[in-house]
């Protein structure tokens, strides 16, 4: 309420009272943009998850990789397949320049975002024509504003009831090599 005895916009009490009002309003307004800015990041997390299986799809290398932090670690679906971002880059250029690249179709996807807005981590469920139901998962962080993967693991999920005869061949082609 404005004290009864300001009749001026010079006088000090009007003046902080006007003060402020304006500093709770920009203060109410900032806190109902809160939860749009967590939208939005969970928004370009899932551009840039999207983005990185259309790129593939269209064998897109520079679009593809440009997705990803210089120290990216790229987790195949073979035990040994654990890659820095280079070393994946020469295993994915042969294929790229060849116009072929892999096509994984998002069917599922879990988005979560750290307090501070900087970081992200996923889950996901992804169709391929070869492999069937395979799961993606891995984390992202946000370098100058943009969101980067910094790391990605491509699985292939066994059932419970295949898991000790899938471990078994898996054990036996160990032993055999």
């Amino acid at each position: 309420m404005v004290p009864s005895n300001c009749t001026t916009f010079n006088h000090p009490e009007l003046q902080l009272f006007i003060i402020m009002k304006y500093l709770l309003l920009c203060a109410l307004f900032a806190l109902a943009a809160l939860p749009s800015l967590g939208q939005s990041n969970e928004a370009e997390v899932n551009k840039v998850l999207d983005n990185i299986h259309r790129l593939a799809a269209e064998a897109d290398f520079d679009g593809y990789f440009d997705l990803y932090t210089p120290d990216a670690i790229f987790l195949g679906t073979d035990a040994m397949e654990r890659w820095t971002i280079e070393e994946f880059k020469g295993y994915a250029k042969p294929s790229f320049d060849r116009g072929r690249g892999w096509i994984y179709v998002p069917t599922e996807r879990h988005v979560y975002l750290s307090p501070d807005g900087n970081s992200a981590w996923f889950d996901e469920r992804l169709d391929n024509e070869g492999f069937g139901e395979c799961r993606g998962s891995g984390a992202l962080i946000k370098i100058d504003g943009v969101w980067k993967v910094t790391q990605y693991n491509l699985t292939v999920p066994i059932p419970n009831d295949l898991l000790r005869n899938v471990a078994g061949q898996i054990k036996k082609l160990k032993e055999g090599n």
